[in-house]
């Protein structure tokens, strides 16, 4: 058997993992629906809907890292502003 002790398996925990499945699931069925077409936003290079979600992802754990350095918990301002730097890329990437 697996022992998977050594992490903390809270419920925030596994919706995040959760979110992140279905955010893949999604994005995988939106890929065979809707093939992408590459864009060129605000950074100047091309990028695709799955490239706007790693930058996306990618943003929000710096924001989130920076929040909890400078403002501590709890992490609700810093879930705020990632969604909103999340909704910029996908309009402006």
């Amino acid at each position: 058997m697996l022992d998977l002790s050594w992490m903390a398996w809270t419920v925030p925990t596994a919706i995040f993992f959760v979110v992140i499945a279905l955010l893949l699931i999604t994005f995988t069925i939106l890929q065979i629906k809707y093939p992408t077409i590459e864009r060129v936003g605000i950074l100047g290079i091309p990028t695709t809907r799955g490239d706007r979600l790693f930058i996306s992802l990618l943003g929000s754990a710096f924001i989130n890292l920076a929040w909890l350095a400078i403002a501590g918990p709890p992490l609700w301002g810093g879930l705020a502003v990632a969604l909103v730097y999340a909704a910029i890329v996908f309009w402006l990437v």
